[in-house]
């Protein structure tokens, strides 16, 4: 049976009430007319219709063909409705339907059908064919959807001269379609409704919100993911007074909120979700008489008091969505008013205080009796609404309740428990104490429940053990005790996710219990599961991720392993695979991708593989992490890893891997870390790099790279905290830009062919100048428990140390093993917190800056086998002028008049003969007490080095 959509609809009514239409063959007496015949024969001579939809099209009796339609009087084609009934989906594809999509071309003798009012297209697959002029030309056209059917191009301005268009649909996916400009919609002054969804209008000027204002008909106008950009703030006069539903969601308008839509009181429905909005949200949107949905997700830095904003009237609302963004305050009781609300989501926010325990307690009270009393002031608290009074049961049709992600304290109130229709309760990630009640086991409809993470406690009701169709089960981080039993799982037979971890429990299932469910998601760390391992866990045959850590398993150890042989593929679907430290040999399996298309996390470090990087890596979209680090791997980079878009790290140093380092790594605009040292790679740093505008870490020391440092390096890096380039074959100037990087902590361009001077402006290095004091761990693509720890090996002394935990609280530049010249300039020693300076073999000239005892935290300074002048006094073999030594080792003769070789010398013996000791003060910095007593072993080596008479000495000179 053939199906209208809404609109199509609407005309089938008229169809019935008009006799106007003549739809899907209740047919016109009459045949078609001979230039409506032959259009529809060339349009369908240029489709092409693999399921034969178009069987119908034939004869002169075009009325009674599939998806026409007739004026009834005169017999004219005025429909055509070929719209995919069963676009390709997930669901679709599996079905018996088959795929109903039309290609190929649009007729050019379309425009012949001179009364045509109504074409719809959409959902087909045109293969990137553009959207034809000549469909400017169809004068009478009030119906146009030619949505997400396979259209690309520019949209032809020409669809602005029909003026008799009252709805316009262009929505595409991946924007396929573009417009550079929106001034031809202003000839559409007939239009009702416009969706430009995901079209590309990054091209556009702000002008199009005065485009829109002079469509005084316009009733929706969908404009989501379009790529508009700049603010939405001005609108003079508001003209949209028809407007009802407004979605300008995944744009980046920015700073500030339109405060213009408040004065729209025909705004039913406003998505400005995901549109980085900031500033104060008007309270008077609450006032907006017919608002029914608002979604203001996403954006973060919007804010506003939620008790003065949910004190509005909010008369109609049934979705209210204010996630991730800064709204702060307490929940008022008159929230309780919402009876409409069917969504409430303030998650990711700042909201405080306790959830309103009075919502519904107020309505059974006959009488309350206030007279005759010297009351001022407001009503207490706790009446507040009361006039308007909520039914016994709050919120009749609420279905989805987040608050997750705040600061709410207190109980769970009892009305939760009322709440019949609910669908998803999600209070994960908050300071909620005391016992679960036991009637929200009672909430038939409950899907999800999420409780992790607060500070909730008591047992767990085993009345949840009857929600049969609970997919998603959160109450791990409590402090929950108890016994869980089979009650607990009884009639759980949709269960997909179960988190229990982190409390006290007691698992006891008997050994032959077969669980109701197939779970994906199962966690139950520091749950008492042992000491025998869980029987039933071989039923389950969908695990994805699995937590039994410290469970008192006794039966089962998987530590500290010696796995060999070839990497074990999953014969079920999986997330996270880390099969590191271990000596897994052989090659990375070609149909990786086939075994775990959804992986996210990928760690095979430190093991005996060799081979080549499959190029099907690159067909695991999903993966955040890959770690294929210290194995022999051979080979290129293969360029298919651009495909994961959604990369955040790309480990493959300490292989053998060789060829050039791709311009296709330039696509991961994710990236955070990238390692690819210690190999093969030859060629220069490409220009695709410069896209790398989250990257924090660039190691590709250790390769045969060349060529000079591009200056774009210093543009557009605002994270980058590590760059190394050493023992390469990298040459030119070290360029003056990298003084940009404000968070750069390590510069390692040590072993290259860098010529020139050191540029003064690497005193300008913010993140050096200041000690760091706060251990940062570094950890990127964190999943479900999972993350790769960021490290790096620093050459301190001739020794390489490798720094991972206490990485952060390093700041270093090592240039050494280079052919810089010229002086050590004076704005170094502006670097108050660096910690490691390096400048040895070069042919620097000149002497040492007379402010370097500034650097306070230096711990490790090489400048040996330069040409710097000015270093005399023990231990060197140069005397200085005036110093004059007698046998006891007492100074004769006055003060030295060299300041700046006194200032070196403190340094000289503080760094140049204790820097090897000296590197544990990182590590221990947190501790002043470690502090003491290091520095007291400190004391004990310099007095038995006899340097401490040197010091003495140098002391006496100095005063």
């Amino acid at each position: 049976m053939y199906k209208f959509t809404v609109l199509g609809l609407l005309l089938a009514v008229v169809c019935v009430l008009t006799g106007e239409y003549v739809c899907n063959g209740d047919s016109h007496l009459g045949n078609c007319s001979k230039s409506d015949l032959e259009a529809l024969s060339d349009f369908k001579n240029g489709l092409n219709d693999p399921e034969n939809r178009l069987s119908s099209w034939q004869g002169s009796g075009c009325c009674q063909w599939h998806g026409i339609g007739c004026n009834n009087s005169t017999g004219a084609v005025i429909m055509i409705d070929l719209h995919n009934p069963y676009p390709i989906t997930s669901e679709s594809s599996s079905g018996g339907y088959g795929f109903w999509n039309l290609s190929g071309d649009i007729s050019p003798s379309l425009p012949n059908l001179k009364s045509l009012e109504y074409l719809d297209l959409s959902l087909n697959t045109f293969n990137d064919i553009s959207i034809p002029e000549f469909l400017g030309s169809l004068k009478n056209l009030r119906y146009l959807n030619l949505s997400k059917a396979g259209f690309s191009g520019l949209i032809p301005a020409s669809l602005g001269n029909i003026s008799s268009l009252q709805f316009l649909d262009v929505s595409t996916e991946f924007a396929s379609l573009s417009s550079d400009s929106l001034q031809w919609v202003a000839g559409l002054v007939s239009l009702k409704h416009l969706a430009m969804n995901e079209v590309d209008l990054s091209m556009i000027d702000l002008g199009f919100l005065g485009t829109m204002n002079r469509l005084s008909f316009l009733n929706e106008l969908h404009l989501s993911g379009c790529q508009l950009s700049g603010s939405i703030l001005s609108l003079n006069s508001v003209n949209l007074t028809s407007l009802s539903v407004l979605d300008l969601s995944f744009n980046s308008f920015g700073p500030g909120f339109p405060l213009w839509l408040v004065n729209i009181s025909s705004l039913t429905y406003v998505d400005l979700s995901n549109n980085d909005l900031s500033g104060r949200i008007p309270l008077d949107l609450g006032e907006v008489p017919n608002l029914q949905y608002v979604n203001l997700a996403g954006n973060s830095n919007l804010s506003v008091s939620c008790y003065q904003l949910l004190k509005r009237s909010w008369k109609k609302i049934q979705v209210l969505n204010l996630a991730s963004n800064k709204v702060h305050g307490k929940l008022p009781a008159s929230i309780g008013n919402m009876t409409s609300l069917t969504t409430f989501d303030l998650s990711n926010n700042e909201v405080k205080g306790g959830i309103p325990s009075s919502i519904g307690k107020l309505c059974s009270l006959k009488s309350f009796d206030l007279s005759s009393n010297n009351l001022t002031g407001s009503l207490p608290q706790f009446l507040e609404g009361t006039q308007d009074c909520v039914p016994n049961r709050p919120f009749p049709s609420l279905m989805y309740l987040r608050l997750s992600n705040n600061r709410l304290v207190g109980t769970l109130p009892e009305w939760m428990g009322l709440l019949r229709n609910l669908l998803e309760l999600n209070l994960n990630y908050n300071l909620i104490e005391g016992a679960i009640p036991a009637s929200l086991g009672q909430l038939s409809n409950l899907t999800n429940v999420g409780l992790g993470s607060n500070e909730l406690n008591g047992t767990l009701p085993d009345s949840f053990g009857q929600l049969s169709g609970l997919s998603t089960f959160d109450v791990s981080s409590n402090h929950l005790t108890g016994f869980i039993s089979e009650a607990h799982f009884a009639k759980l037979s949709k269960l997909k996710i179960l988190h229990l971890s982190a409390n006290s429990f007691i698992v006891n299932l008997s050994s032959n219990w077969i669980p109701p469910f197939q779970v994906q998601n199962l966690d139950m760390g520091s749950c008492y599961l042992g000491p025998s391992f869980p029987k039933w866990l071989r039923y389950q045959k969908e695990v994805q991720y699995l937590d039994f850590s410290n469970a008192s398993i006794s039966d089962v150890d998987f530590s500290s392993n010696l796995l060999e042989g070839p990497i074990p593929l999953p014969i079920v679907e999986i997330e996270l695979l880390d099969l590191s430290n271990n000596q897994i040999s052989g090659s990375i399996p070609q149909n990786m991708s086939q075994s775990m298309p959804n992986l996210i996390f990928l760690s095979l470090s430190n093991n005996q593989l060799t081979g080549g990087i499959p190029n099907s890596i690159g067909e695991i979209l999903s993966l955040q992490a890959i770690d294929l680090s210290r194995n022999k791997l051979t080979g290129s980079i293969p360029s298919s890893i651009e495909n994961c878009s959604y990369l955040k790290v790309l480990d493959l140093g300490n292989n053998n891997l060789s060829g050039v380092i791709l311009d296709a790594l330039g696509q991961l605009l994710q990236l955070q870390s990238l390692h690819l040292n210690n190999n093969n790679l030859k060629g220069s740093i490409p220009p695709s790099f410069k896209s790398l505008s989250n990257l924090e870490t660039l190691d590709i020391g250790n390769n045969s790279l060349s060529g000079n440092i591009p200056l774009w390096i210093g543009d557009g890096f605002p994270a980058l905290r590590i760059i190394s380039l050493r023992s390469n074959a990298f040459s030119g100037e070290i360029p003056s830009k990298l003084s940009n990087l404000s968070s750069l902590q390590i510069l390692d361009l040590a072993e290259n062919n860098f010529t020139g001077t050191i540029p003064a402006s690497l005193g300008d290095l913010k993140a050096m100048a200041n000690e760091q004091k706060i251990i940062q761990y570094l950890l990127y693509g964190k999943y479900r428990g999972l993350y790769y720890e960021e490290s790096l090996i620093i050459t301190l002394k001739g020794q390489s140390l490798k720094f991972n935990k206490t990485l952060s609280l390093v700041t270093s530049i090592d240039l050494s093993g280079n052919n810089l010249n010229g002086n050590v300039p004076e704005s170094l020693t502006k670097l108050s917190g660096l910690v490691v300076l390096n400048l040895s073999r070069n042919h620097i000239t000149g002497g040492i800056p007379g402010n370097i005892s500034n650097l306070h935290q230096l711990s490790s300074l090489g400048l040996f086998r330069n040409n710097l002048t000015g270093l005399c006094g023990d231990p060197l073999n140069i005397k200085c002028e005036n110093d004059g030594v007698d046998s006891g080792g007492r100074v004769e003769g006055g003060k030295s008049n060299e300041g700046i070789i006194d200032k070196w010398f403190y340094l000289s013996v503080g760094v140049g003969f204790a820097a090897g000791i000296l590197v544990p003060v990182l590590v221990i910095s947190a501790r002043s007490s470690w502090v003491d007593s290091y520095f007291g072993v400190v004391e004990k080596f310099i007095d038995k080095s006899g340097l401490r008479n040197l010091v003495d000495r140098h002391r006496r000179n100095k005063g």
